[in-house]
């Protein structure tokens, strides 16, 4: 116990003698979570930037134009007068679609003849992609149907039996979890866990590495049993845990009480894997620095390891989708298991059985590389010569 209190103590000081080093730990974590709730705060993308070009200039074009720009996510900011100027407008981002409404487009239908509105997207934008798809597609469509339903109407047919023959068969569609489609509570809410996975991964391997390279191992732990350089390594990554920690609950208290969200599941279960996921992070850097003895290399794998984390977790890209190698990678990743227990929490409502592997598997992690740090450092203390590399 001596141990632990010293270690955390000897931290204490070293941390506010650097302000750097505890900027670190403290603000900069806050400062990058408070930017990612910013960035997500509107929850729905809106009124993306949206050209036309109307090769028609009726006044049933012109209806056309109308309904697009009333849609929520889509903005009429630019008329072209011909394609070329459209797709220069695309290729410098100055809009994220162009809609061509072709000559004749009123006659046509008038006629009874189908015509056709044509959408020019750029696809490498997924999520702007997707949004202007389908406002576009349920703006072209409530107007086809209106004017067929008024055509139907004045043959004499009733209101009722149009819509009937024009949709036989419905599709119900019931989205179960985050049915308003909230990117802030979808994807904000796992990018700022993702966020502190990261700085605590380096903030392990900095506070354990920066002892190598300055060569202080000697007065930080000296020649003592395995127990107490296990304590010391807990006492010292004990305080960069508490303040990660704490930004992350109040960051996860904000996203969700804060902004009148409340999940239905379990919040204090998500906090405590929370919690779990800073430790097995600043366990995971402490044991690269004290196995490898050197800080640049403790470094390079901490970001080799936590940045791609939120890449293989699942979130972004399905893991039933990915090769097996990279399937097995990323369940190899504690931010994996952490994120699906958050998901099955903050939007599923999932029964907390179903999550109890997951704290158990965070716990047994965080131990098994509590136990190997603290075995890099006991070996490495008899070796003093190995100290001091970069």
């Amino acid at each position: 116990m001596n141990s632990i209190v010293n270690s955390f103590r000897r931290e204490a000081r070293r941390l506010a003698a650097d302000p750097w080093d505890l900027a670190m730990v403290t603000w900069v974590p806050l400062l990058g979570v408070a930017l990612l709730w910013w960035i997500f705060s509107a929850g729905l993308p809106r009124h993306l930037a949206v050209g036309v070009v109307d090769e028609d200039h009726s006044s049933l074009s012109r209806q056309l134009v109308r309904m697009l720009d009333a849609t929520p996510g889509v903005q009429i900011t630019q008329q072209f007068s011909n394609t070329a100027e459209a797709e220069r407008a695309l290729r410098n981002i100055e809009v994220y679609a162009v809609v061509t409404i072709p000559r004749e487009f009123a006659r046509t239908v008038k006629e009874g003849r189908a015509t056709q509105v044509t959408l020019l997207h750029n696809a490498q934008m997924g999520t702007h992609s997707g949004l202007l798809q389908r406002d576009v597609r349920a703006a072209v469509g409530t107007l086809s149907a209106g004017i067929e339903m008024a055509a139907r109407n004045k043959r004499g047919e009733a209101a009722r039996a149009v819509r009937v023959s024009m949709e036989p068969i419905h599709t119900q569609m019931v989205a179960l979890f985050n049915v308003s489609s909230n990117y802030e509570q979808f994807l904000g809410a796992a990018l700022i866990p993702a966020l502190l996975h990261i700085l605590a991964m380096t903030a392990g391997a900095w506070t354990v590495g920066r002892e190598l390279r300055d060569r202080t191992l000697g007065e930080w732990l000296g020649a003592r049993p395995f127990l107490h350089t296990a304590g010391a390594l807990m006492g010292k990554l004990a305080l960069p845990w508490a303040t990660l920690t704490l930004v992350g609950l109040l960051a996860l208290v904000g996203i969700t009480w804060g902004r009148g969200w409340h999940p239905p599941g379990n919040l204090a279960w998500v906090a405590g894997a929370l919690a779990l996921l800073m430790a097995v992070s600043l366990a995971a850097g402490g044991a690269l620095a004290a196995l490898t003895r050197s800080l640049r290399t403790a470094l390079s794998g901490a970001g080799f390891f936590a940045a791609p984390a939120f890449a293989f977790s699942g979130v972004a890209f399905p893991l039933s989708g990915m090769p097996a190698s990279a399937r097995a990678w990323a369940e190899a990743m504690p931010f994996t298991h952490y994120i699906r227990l958050q998901i099955e929490q903050l939007q599923m409502g999932a029964p907390l059985g179903t999550s109890v592997s997951t704290m158990v598997a965070l716990l047994i992690a965080t131990g098994v590389l509590w136990l190997l740090g603290s075995l890099g450092l006991h070996l490495a203390a008899g070796h003093p010569e190995t100290w001091g590399g970069r």
